[in-house]
């Protein structure tokens, strides 16, 4: 493989059996690509291009050697050793290229393409069939929002039912995370909390992002005009208040999601408690009140963070309660890197995840994280003493 510019004229991968399974035998050239290169740390960076698939011996006596080239861009000139690369072949015929540094977002991307965890990386290839077709919920969205990439809505008509009320207004989050909640009455918090919690979560999602497109539509329709031409500043504030909401929408609506749950497992809690420093802690458990009574045993108290992503904010919780050393922070972010799971346990932050996101983490990791269900458990036996 040659890839640095510094140290070889070529863009090209070797090409490898599984590289052979992907494309063929035939040789293909100028065919529509997609680089995106991903950290997990900032937005991803993309650029379209081209590759092109040939068998350089074609015609000769020797065996058959393909070779992969790709256009150079910007993406293609962060690629170090070591990083990571998934090439899709699309439907359509295109590629789609990530490369993600190694220890960031490899674990998000192995699962979401149906990849068993390899200790030495090589070209490996998987077809994406039903039986290895990542189920497209809050998780698999997640990954593809990273990527930029919006998925296909095959519910549409029935989400269009439950936002028709609202027209091309949004309501305010409680609101949204309500209809989430009874548009699911099959679902129960009582029953299953970590099924409920991932589901209501899914299905606002849903929710948001179909009347979103609708209303973005709407403003795109108007146009965006100025009296000197087109109102490219106006265009620019507008996109980034759309990236904006849906953030602070999806941390409300954990949150929203989560004093559900607690209210269908009788937990008691006080959500923004205000702690030292006017520090306010997502969930104080059993309340503010106990907290600051200092006669009030410390290995009854329960701390929770609650963050739909993480990416280096974690940390923030830390200092958030000071009496309560062995902190927990629960997530919906699916696979994050051992590097940060390990530097949690030596930071006596235990994480939780709903169950069903298990799966996208290494096994290494998956005996040390704490569902909700076996969160609950320990607040209610802390409540029960």
């Amino acid at each position: 493989m040659e890839t640095i510019t510094e140290k070889s004229n070529q863009h090209e991968f070797q090409g490898t059996r599984p590289l052979r399974r992907l494309l063929g035998d035939e040789d293909r050239r100028g065919i529509p690509t997609r680089f995106i290169w991903i950290s997990g740390e900032q937005e991803a960076l993309s650029e379209d291009g081209f590759m092109s698939w040939s068998n350089v011996r074609k015609g000769k006596p020797r065996a058959a050697e393909y070779h992969l080239y790709y256009s150079g861009n910007v993406v293609t000139e962060l690629m170090q050793p070591g990083d990571m690369l998934f090439l899709a072949l699309q439907r359509d015929g295109s590629i789609l290229v990530i490369i993600t540094p190694a220890g960031t977002l490899q674990n998000q991307l192995t699962w979401l393409f149906g990849l068993e965890e390899q200790s030495e990386f090589g070209f490996t290839f998987q077809e994406i069939d039903e039986t290895h077709n990542a189920e497209l919920d809050f998780a698999a969205r997640y990954i593809l929002d990273e990527l930029g990439i919006e998925p296909e809505e095959p519910e549409a008509d029935r989400l269009d039912g439950l936002i028709e009320r609202f027209g091309l207004v949004f309501p305010t989050t409680r609101v949204f995370s309500e209809l989430a909640r009874t548009s699911l009455p099959e679902v129960s918090a009582a029953d299953d909390p970590d099924r409920a919690l991932i589901e209501w979560m899914d299905r606002e999602e849903q929710l948001f992002r179909r009347l979103e497109r609708r209303i973005v539509a709407e403003r795109i329709g108007g146009g965006f005009h100025a009296s000197d031409g087109a109102d490219v500043d106006g265009f620019l504030s507008f996109s980034l208040s759309v990236q904006n909401r849906r953030k602070a929408r999806a941390g409300q609506a954990l949150e929203n999601h989560l004093e559900a749950v607690f209210g269908a497992q009788n937990i008691r809690y006080v959500r923004g408690a205000e702690t030292e420093n006017r520090n306010k802690p997502d969930f104080l458990f059993p309340g503010q009140d106990e907290y600051r009574d200092m006669a009030f045993p410390v290995e009854r108290l329960t701390m929770l963070g609650a963050k739909s992503t993480l990416k280096d904010r974690w940390r923030q919780v830390l200092s958030e309660a000071i009496r309560i050393e062995e902190k927990h922070l629960l997530t919906l972010e699916p696979g994050i890197s051992e590097n940060q799971t390990d530097e949690m346990q030596t930071k006596r932050l235990q994480l939780v995840v709903p169950r069903r996101l298990h799966g996208t983490y290494r096994l290494t990791q998956q005996s040390w994280l704490m569902d909700v269900a076996g969160f609950l458990s320990v607040v209610r036996a802390r409540q029960d003493i």
